[in-house]
Order: structure tokens, then sequence, then C-alpha cells
């Protein structure tokens, strides 16, 4: 067989292959909804995975939550099957990859992207990824961006609200956004607790998931409006997870202080706000989504669940109509079609 032949036969064979797998898994998918119940076929947006090389080097380490060292790719589509969910876009959660050795962020970055390439290359209806990315290092990151897009076609990036004690919005981060926004990039946002922040002790038994990852979530917004990020690269289409932490909330208050930051913010902080998309994972309560509602329109929330330590998606989805808070149709565009308009790839 001539080179050219057999380049041709191992294309061909590729393409069948993933076709193979797109049908195996639709099929598998039906299989196991419980017959009678409806098919919303939901987008997962905040949902996380586990690569083995990542699970190696975070056992022991602070912020990680057992569940995750778990996870397999079986645990996701048997989940997401008994849940309505087609599809789940799978990003790495805390404690992250950064421990202070560049070394060491690099290497897990890639692994990280090169494993969450493959769960789509095998499962391409099922899975997407937002790639990871080995700030506080930006060479590095430029780097990694034009690998996860150019080689491996990540659906997005993944960043944390901090790195240290560096919020996003820093002017150091700003060749990193620059990338992005010339990419148009889809960027997922996972919050995770500061240095300075983690370890106060305001209440006995009060871990910083309760609170800091929302505050650190509303830091780092607060940065990417008030540095001008926001105006600056509008091409950039950020996901706050957990309903924008405090944002809500405190919004009002926030906007008193855009005043003073015209050349940033030139129409407000509650206008960056409205362009911006939040996942509701973590956060499907009356309050957090009464809040919410009061900035953007159903238009800018996705489904999100946290899995697996946020719980099922079934439950997810029965606890997001409980609270009788939106239309049949506000629940089909946050379910599924505000994702897909984000993901034109899953409208299949």
């Amino acid at each position: 067989m001539s080179p050219l032949d057999r380049r041709t036969f191992l294309t061909a064979l590729a393409s069948l292959g993933a076709t193979f797998a797109a049908t195996h898994d639709r099929a598998a998918g039906a299989a196991q909804r419980p017959a009678g119940t409806d098919n919303p076929r939901r987008i997962d947006m905040h949902h996380h995975f586990a690569p083995p090389a990542w699970v190696a080097d975070v056992k022991g380490r602070p912020l990680l939550q057992p569940a995750n060292t778990r996870w397999t790719p079986e645990q996701s589509i048997e989940d997401m099957d008994r849940g309505g969910v087609a599809a789940a876009v799978v990003s790495i959660t805390n404690p992250g990859i950064w421990f202070g050795d560049a070394n060491q962020t690099r290497r897990l970055a890639r692994a990280c992207n090169d494993y969450g390439a493959k769960l789509v290359q095998e499962h391409p209806t099922r899975f997407g990824f937002f790639a990871a990315m080995p700030l506080p290092d930006v060479d590095a990151t430029l780097k990694e961006i034009d690998y996860a897009y150019d080689t491996l076609k990540a659906d997005g990036v993944g960043l944390l609200t901090s790195y240290g004690d560096t919020w996003l919005g820093h002017s150091g981060f700003r060749p990193v956004m620059e990338e992005l926004n010339r990419r148009k990039a889809l960027v997922a946002v996972h919050p995770t607790a500061a240095n300075c922040c983690r370890n106060l002790e305001y209440a006995p038994g009060v871990g910083p998931g309760s609170m800091e990852y929302g505050t650190d979530t509303t830091r780092a917004i607060m940065g990417v409006a008030f540095s001008g990020d926001a105006a600056r690269f509008p091409d950039i289409r950020f996901i706050w997870s957990h309903a924008g932490g405090t944002v809500p909330f405190l919004a009002g208050r926030i906007e008193g202080a855009s005043s003073g930051a015209k050349a940033a913010l030139p129409d407000g902080f509650i206008s960056a706000l409205k362009k911006f998309y939040y996942d509701l994972a973590g956060a499907a309560n009356r309050g957090a989504i009464a809040s919410l509602l009061q900035l953007v329109a159903t238009t800018q929330i996705v489904f999100g669940t946290d899995f697996p330590p946020g719980g099922t998606s079934a439950a997810v989805a029965k606890t997001l109509r409980e609270t009788g808070m939106f239309k049949d149709s506000d629940l089909r565009a946050i379910e599924r079609e505000n994702a897909v308009r984000l993901l034109p790839r899953f409208n299949a």
C-alpha cells in the first residue's frame, strides 16, 4: 500500500470510528432513560472530570473534594443518562493545577488537556471540554491556548477566579485576555479560595467552599470589569459559576463605585454584567435565582451540576423546576438552547 493510500485508509477509518462512537453514545443514552420520561437533552456546562495525572498530583491538597478523585467517564455518562443530559462540557476543579511550581503546572495542563481531548474523541456527542491553563505563567498559557485550540480543538478555556493572591483582571494577565478575545473564546471561570482568605477563622467548622468561593467569584468579576478588560475584550464570552457568586446581591452597591471608573466601565457595572453568562451549578435556589434575574435575562443563564460533588443531574434539574421561577420556554433555554448558541456543535 502506498503512503497516500495508507493515509487515506487511516483517515477513513478514524472517521468511521467517530461516527460509530457518536451513534453508540446516542443509542446508549436512549436505552438508559426510564420508559415514559421526557428527553430534554440538557447540556451541563459545569461538570468536572479528573484525569489520572491530575488525581496523582492533587491528593491530600487543600480544597480537594474526595468525590472528584473517584471520577470515571462511565460515572458521568450513567448520571447524564439518568438525568436527561445529552452532553457535558468538562473542566478540572479545585485545587486546580497551580501549586507554586511552573514546570508542574505546565505538565498538568498538558496532561489534563490531552485527556480531555481523548475523552471527546471517544464520546464526541456526549462530552466537550474546557482546556486547563497554566496561569499564572502567562507565556506558558499563551502556548497552551494555541495547542488547545489548534491541535486539540477544545470547546473553550477554563480559568480560576484567582491564582495565589492575583485575580482575573490583573494587568499581568492582559496578554492572555488579548489572545482569548482574538479567538472569541468561551471562558468558564471556576471559583477558588485565594491564599489570603482560605484559612480565616471567623466561624468554626466552615470551609472555604461555603462562602469564599462566592466571594472570590465576585472579586474576579469586579477585577475583569473595573480593570477595563470587559470593555477592552468584548469577544470573550465569560461564564461565571454558581450564578455569579455574591455579585447579583451586591450589584447595586458595586454600581455606585463604577461612577469613578468611567474609562473602564463607560456604561456602568451592571451594564457589563448583562453581557456575561452564568451557570446555575450550586445555585438552584430561589434566593440566588431571584437576585440573578434582576440582572440578566434567561438568555444569559446555562445549566450546570458541579458533578460529581454537586449531586446528580436528575436531582439538580428537579430542584430547578421546583423553584417555580421559570416558564417551560425559559427552562428549555437554560437547559439546552443557550448552550447550543454558545457551542453550536451540540445542536444535533
